[in-house]
């Protein structure tokens, strides 16, 4: 049957088709109820590039990644992603899910929304070779010709595919920038909450295309009558029809199949009211009873294995539902032509996987089937598919009551995901294993497993609830321990439920529950900055873990983190990082040394070993791919923080973005508040004001609970904005009630991010020198006595303010001679920047303009290479206060400057050898994105190949 109306519906999709052949990424929902043709829409619209030569669609028009949800595989994770992947032959049989399949073994939706990136990378014909040239010419703008290839990912029925596929999508949708992408998402309704909000806020945004189908009008009717041979509908007997079905083509075609000449009747007496469609069921099971012994069983097979799978799969499974009479000259193929011609099944020539046309059709034949015969088809099913996931599957489905045997086979394959990282596909294993075991016992330990896993997988949406059904459970270990992991919110009740949880455990017998509860311990503290504490139960945890190579043994990938930052909270940084021994490159680290290289990372950021934090941290970003999303979220934020202390602050800006991202896009925003404060930080030095405020905002607003790091990383957050937009008060605002909270924490350790020092100045510039001394005289001692250059720079500045505000220059004068001292060790050039400046300007203040001078234009110069118009400005104040001109404006890396912090990014990742391919995956961005960017890189720093880009920006490096 020809398509019928949506004229407008298809030049919205044409046109948006059209803005994604020039290199602009579209997203489309569609919406509408079941039955209105959203997916007859697409199809159309897919079938009909104008844009390609005839008989080349595939090729030059439109590239086509098609996925669909089932609600029976709602819970199977990535199964939709492996459809859009082109591995999704059959759920669980040989065209996906199969041996060699990857749908159980990603980690998260961050590593399959990377690999989902890559695909359209692939289809947009961007896997070019892996090692180009040196002299790579710059590449040119580029008109998109007539065969301009447009790649369309589709997702038909959105509020029925697994959690992580839609996850995935959103992380990868996310990032195309410069892709020739179209992202058409096909949904009943846009508010279902089966949606995530991170896709759901991205699909109805501003800038996406919505497309809302409505019944087709009378007209429309009439033409879709026409089209299914029926008999011609009048003028009246169309409105009349339309206002029966609401124009629904699917209820009108079912009518039209069912009533024949009887509607048209119906239709033309006004006091006759027409029949209702009958089921959709009830046609499709007509359909099926036509159907020979061989189509039916192929149909029926074909159901059981899901909305689409092979084909060989499905005729192994229903041979064994033939007769011997009825198996005697039946053929695949014969059955198979049968079930298409009944519209029962779809096939593409060559393509070995069957679909059905419809969810509907194949939920009409699924349900019609009775519970012996459906239990027997899953059986067949279960010896036929290769994934042994699958085939757990339909024995689970198979079972007509408890089976301890087969719930204890689900446990265990649960928990062997759950030791690769798989938590998702772990969740849904164990949660299998306790539907199907009737002892009261084994079914709340597997329950326990099984919340315990999709609250690391980031999928528990209701933490409320979760925590309400565990808490009728028989007391136990486990049970307090997971309530307590449930109620980390609440730090007072966490502590009580894990004390609990502790004191029900034996840890000699039972290891593994103790080496949970002590991780959580060590999280519990490390919220509360207890730095000792954390050390402590870190430490126990890994000597608990049955394998001490498997950071999952502890639920926890970050558990040597945590030790390492415990040791360096509680001034034992240097101890800590003489006892880490030799470590290998990130790309050839296991799990544990990888944790050990973030840990080794962070405490040299501590240490003032700038240089040697971003090389470790810049390692362990670009080798933790395949780790949980909370670990990239850290090892980005990590680099993040000391990139913007050693002054990169353009990879800073990239990284806390990504890492920002990251956590949204596993509705974790949480996890990033630490973030938070540096992009505030980041964005206020660079005079991005609104930016800053923005993410301050967010940060005040998780700080409203009450918790102690939250409102630390609010109070810096505030205070450092404050600071550069020269707001004494409100500096002392943030910060005042952190004098309160210090005794609670180790809030006042060197190596941390200072706010004694910022404290103790604003206060001075109010005119308050009592409290200021009386703020920063802990933090002086703490420096002196930890040794620490940085700390003990920023000490000296802040006193040198102080006595200079008391009016005691011999004093002053000595404290910033002292920090001079301390900045030959300090690689941050902001804190030696803010040195320098507030010496000139103290020195202009006693009138010695001339060494005042000396001191500013050394601010002035490392202002200027930072790119920090706020405190520069205030520099130029001074200079011109001692009547000295400022010079001119010219920053450090001159050509890097005309770069947004993201092409910047992009070049130097390529300066360094990197492949677009390579750089793509390091950014998680799509090679498109790659190559859109150094279409603007080139022609900004006037360069004609990687090469003269390489030597530009390590000429700029190096100053020359």
């Amino acid at each position: 049957m020809e398509f019928v109306g949506r004229s407008d519906s298809l030049a919205l999709l044409a046109a948006a088709r059209e803005r994604a052949r020039a290199g602009q990424p579209q997203r489309v929902l569609v919406e509408g109820p079941a039955g209105i043709g959203k997916t007859a829409l697409v199809r159309r619209f897919l079938r009909d590039d104008t844009r390609a030569p005839e008989g080349t669609r595939e090729q030059a028009g439109t590239r086509v990644l098609y996925g669909a949800g089932e609600e029976a595989e709602s819970q199977l994770a990535f199964g939709v992603l492996e459809q859009l992947l082109g591995r999704g032959g059959g759920v669980g049989g040989r065209g996906g899910g199969g041996e060699g399949s990857t749908a159980g073994r990603r980690p998260d939706a961050h590593t399959a929304g990377a690999e989902l990136l890559e695909a359209l990378d692939e289809a947009q014909g961007a896997d070019g070779p892996e090692t180009p040239a040196p002299e790579t010419p710059a590449p040119a703008p580029v008109t998109p010709a007539l065969d301009t290839p447009v790649v369309a990912l589709v997702l038909d029925d959105a509020q029925w595919a697994d959690h992580p596929s839609l996850q995935a999508l959103a992380f990868a949708v996310r990032r195309l920038r410069a892709d020739r992408v179209i992202v058409l998402v096909v949904v009943r309704e846009a508010q279902d909450p089966r949606l995530p909000d991170g896709l759901r806020r991205l699909f109805t945004s501003d800038d996406t295309v919505r497309v809302r189908l409505d019944g087709l009008g009378p007209a429309e009717l009439t033409e879709l009558g026409d089209e299914a041979g029926a008999p011609r509908l009048t003028a009246r007997a169309a409105t009349r029809l339309h206002a029966h079905t609401g124009g629904n083509p699917l209820h009108v075609k079912a009518l039209l199949e069912q009533e024949g000449t009887n509607l048209l009747e119906a239709l033309g007496e006004p006091d006759v009211t027409p029949p209702a469609p009958k089921s959709f069921t009830a046609l499709v099971l007509a359909k099926l009873a036509a159907c020979s012994p061989a189509a039916d069983a192929l149909v029926c097979a074909a159901a059981v294995l899901g909305t689409h799978c092979a084909q060989a799969d499905a005729w192994e499974v229903a041979d064994e539902d033939l007769l011997a009479e009825e198996r005697s000259g039946a053929d695949l193929l014969t059955a198979l032509e049968e079930a298409v011609h009944a519209g029962l099944l779809t096939e593409t020539p060559g393509d070995p996987v069957v679909r059905f046309p419809h969810p509907l059709v194949h939920a009409a034949v699924y349900h019609r089937l009775g519970p012996s015969r459906r239990a027997a088809l899953h059986l067949r099913a279960a010896r036929t598919v290769r994934d042994q996931a699958q085939r757990l599957r339909h024995r689970a489905l198979a079972a007509t009551g408890p089976d301890q045997e087969l719930a204890a086979e689900l446990a265990a394959l649960g928990r062997s995901f759950a030791a690769e990282g798989a938590w998702a596909n772990a969740a849904n294993q164990l949660a299998a294993a306790a539907r199907l075991d009737a002892d009261q016992p084994a079914y709340e330990q597997y329950t326990l497993e099984s919340v315990e896993c999709a609250l690391l997988a980031g999928d528990v949406p209701d933490m409320g609830e979760a925590a309400q059904r565990i808490a009728r459970f028989t007391p136990g270990g486990w049970r307090s321990y997971l309530l307590g992991r449930l109620s980390l919110y609440d730090l007072d009740r966490a502590e009580a439920l894990l004390t609990d949880a502790w004191h029900r455990c034996n840890p000699a017998t039972e290891p593994v529950l103790g080496a949970r509860i002590a991780g959580q311990f060590a999280a519990l503290h490390g919220s509360m900055a207890h730095g000792a504490e954390m050390a402590e139960w870190a430490d126990l945890a890994l000597r608990l873990a049955p394998d001490d190579t498997a950071p999952d043994d502890t639920a926890t990938d970050m558990i040597r983190v945590l030790r390492l930052n415990g040791l360096a909270m509680s001034g034992r940084a240097p101890e800590a990082l003489a006892g880490l021994g030799p470590l290998p490159d990130p790309a050839l680290a296991g799990p544990a040394q990888l944790e050990e290289l973030l840990g080794r990372g962070t405490l040299r950021e501590w240490t003032g070993d700038l240089t040697g934090a971003v090389r470790d941290l810049s390692g362990v970003f670009g080798a933790c791919h395949g780790r949980a999303a909370s670990f990239r979220v850290l090892a980005a934020t990590a680099l993040a923080s000391a990139e913007y202390r050693a002054g990169r602050w353009d990879d800073a800006i990239v990284h806390t973005d990504l890492a920002l991202s990251l956590a949204a896009d596993t509705d974790q925003p949480h996890i990033a508040l630490y973030c938070r404060m540096l992009a505030t930080q980041v964005h206020a030095v660079r005079g991005a004001f609104g930016r800053a405020q923005a993410h301050a905002r967010v940060a005040r607003v998780y700080a409203g609970a009450g918790h102690l790091n939250p409102g630390l990383w609010a109070a810096l957050a505030e205070a450092h904005l404050a600071r550069v937009q020269g707001r004494p008060e409100d500096v002392v605002t943030a910060l005042e009630p952190l004098l309160a909270l210090a005794p609670r924490g180790d809030l006042e350790e060197p190596g941390t991010v200072s706010w004694a020092d910022l404290l103790a100045e604003a206060w001075a510039a109010l005119g308050d020198e009592k409290r200021a001394a009386q703020a920063l005289a802990p933090y002086e001692v703490l420096a002196t006595r930890r040794g620490h250059h940085t700390a003990l720079l920023a000490a000296a500045r802040a006193r040198g303010t102080l006595e200079a505000a008391r009016g005691d220059t011999v004093a002053a004068e000595r404290a910033f001679r002292s920090g001079l001292k301390h900045a030959g060790h300090v690689e941050a050039p902001l804190d030696r920047a803010l040195l320098h400046l507030a010496y000139g300007g103290f020195l202009r203040r006693t009138g010695r303009r001339t060494k005042a001078g000396e001191r500013l234009r050394t601010a002035r110069d490392l202002l200027v290479r930072l790119d920090a118009p706020p405190d520069l400005e205030r520099c130029e104040r001074e200079l011109a206060a001692c009547g000295l001109a400022s010079g001119e404006r010219r920053p450090r890396n001159r050509g890097a400057a005309l770069l947004t912090p993201q092409e910047l990014a992009v070049a130097r990742l390529v300066a360094s050898g990197l492949t677009n391919r390579q750089v793509a995956r390091e950014l998680v961005i799509s090679v498109k994105t790659v190559e859109y960017h150094l279409g603007r890189i080139f022609p900004k720093l006037g360069v004609d190949s990687r090469t003269r880009l390489a030597a530009l920006l390590a000429a700029e490096d190096a100053g020359t």
